[in-house]
């Protein structure tokens, strides 16, 4: 059993029903996985959701096991941005503060967007 911090992307695509996601994320849990999100993603879901999809989506987001952006985790974000923008690699503030969480909890991260995470802290 393993608790997968899941990508905004995914979530999104569970709510749309893209990509075959809901059938996915079923497989992951009656394997006993937990699934996960953070704060992060809570408002990027928001952020683009139609109001008539307010019920699915509270009750999607209100499933997952919630992991806070903690100060330790906000500074963690802050300079993994820092440690690779010194490299010439530009991160979306959103995805350091994901993957934060993750590094922080050691927790697998679930997504499709390999390349916003090129930390090698993180396991995807």
């Amino acid at each position: 059993m393993s608790i997968l911090l899941l990508d905004s992307s995914v979530i999104i695509d569970i709510i749309n029903g893209k990509r075959g996601r809901d059938q996915l994320l079923k497989e992951l849990i009656q394997q006993g996985n937990i699934l996960a999100c953070c704060s992060i993603n809570i408002t990027e879901v928001y952020a683009g959701m139609r109001p008539a999809e307010e019920p699915r989506t509270s009750g999607l987001l209100k499933s997952l096991k919630f992991y806070p952006v903690t100060w330790d985790i906000a500074r963690l974000a802050g300079e993994l941005k820092y440690e690779h923008a010194r490299k010439g690699i530009t991160l979306a503030t959103t995805d350091v503060t994901i993957a934060a969480v993750a590094i922080h909890h050691q927790l697998p991260l679930l997504t499709d967007n390999t390349k916003h995470y090129p930390m090698k802290e993180i396991s995807l």
